[in-house]
């Protein structure tokens, strides 16, 4: 039996769904694409730089050389342009420092080059490397996001808070929170004097949201500030209430312009009694409580945490840099090479 031929002006019924699935498609091959014409360059590029270094190793090679090829491989191909003599020392750079082809753990071939190129540049260890890459490949971080980071030196700060994580909250979710937190928390983007108050502190982090949470780390959702809560009759009001979606729990973050005391605390654990009682849902983690204090003792609040039946962490913050700036390489900057090059593909600047 044949079937009733459709009008040619007309719809078919399924034609929406299956053009969002020819997009999503096309989508995924061009990244597929792009992943793997990545993955060729790098791999052609420390090609390069492992021959430079073996001759500049057993031949005695010297910068001119480096510069006369550069010449050469661009009369070659003048429709590339990642063959001018900065790039090739980056290459030989890459090389020297990734003979195994990887950051750690982390295979180079999986960033882009610009992101090998920050890594070379901005550190100084291959362990701060390796740590990098692995927060850029696993967070999807973009060049500026990656430098962002290693300039507020996130690898130092994170994990460092005190927290009683590992005696309140079950393996591996306690490692996880742990290393979620960070101490100091910078906030010298408010613009504030060392002496702010609390609530000058707090109008200020909520004005500036979207650094406070680049600050906070990946998985933090903000749900609000001076958020009420009703015990027995009373009113509580938390300072600010987040979500993280990796821990799948509600984090209460407690503001103090003081030194920390152990009364705090007992304080930050009975709001984190009271969200669980009345918030959370029942397939939510504990909710977990991020005290920032100006200053803090550290045996002190480890003493007061050891008490505590929530999991909590203390840090405190900084309203103006103390960290010193990143590592200077003797080497050209990200930008001097970008210049050079000229416009990168979007695929590159991932």
């Amino acid at each position: 039996m044949n079937k009733t031929a459709m009008p040619a002006n007309v719809t078919p019924t399924d034609y929406a769904n299956w053009l969002a699935d020819l997009k999503s498609r096309v989508v995924a091959a061009r990244q597929r694409a792009a992943l793997v014409a990545n993955a060729e360059l790098v791999q052609l590029y420390w090609q390069i730089g492992r021959d430079i270094l073996e001759r500049q190793t057993t031949q005695g090679w010297g910068s001119k050389v480096i510069d006369r090829l550069a010449r050469d491989l661009r009369e070659a191909f003048p429709e590339i342009k990642g063959f001018s003599s900065r790039n090739l020392k980056y290459m030989r750079f890459f090389a020297e420092h990734c003979p195994e082809q990887q950051f750690g753990q982390q295979p180079a071939a999986q960033l882009p080059w610009f992101h090998i190129v920050t890594l070379l540049v901005r550190l100084s260890t291959n362990e701060d490397r390796a740590w990098y890459a692995a927060q850029a490949l696993q967070h999807g971080w973009s060049r500026t996001t990656l430098e962002l980071s290693i300039k507020h030196r996130d690898h130092e700060r994170s994990g460092q808070a005190v927290t009683n994580f590992v005696e309140r909250l079950p393996a591996p979710h306690s490692e996880l929170a742990h290393e979620t937190l960070k101490d100091p928390y910078l906030f010298d983007f408010l613009g504030l004097g060392k002496d702010a108050h609390e609530r000058e502190i707090e109008n200020a982090l909520v004005r500036h949201i979207t650094r406070f949470l680049l600050e906070l780390g990946t998985g933090f959702a903000f749900i609000g500030r001076q958020h009420r809560l009703e015990v027995a009759g009373s009113e509580f009001f938390i300072d600010l209430l987040f979500y993280h979606t990796r821990l799948k729990c509600y984090v209460v973050v407690e503001l103090k312009a003081t030194t920390f005391k152990p009364e705090h605390a007992g304080q930050l654990n009975f709001y984190l009694s009271a969200v669980d009682a009345q918030i959370k849902a029942p397939d939510d983690k504990p909710t977990i409580g991020l005290l920032l204090c100006k200053s803090k003792n550290r045996l002190v609040a480890e003493y007061a945490l050891s008490g505590i039946d929530k999991p909590i962490g203390v840090a405190e913050y900084d309203l103006v840099r103390a960290l010193p700036e990143p590592l200077v390489t003797s080497l050209p900057t990200v930008e001097e090479l970008e210049s050079e090059l000229g416009e990168l593909p979007e695929e590159a600047q991932q």
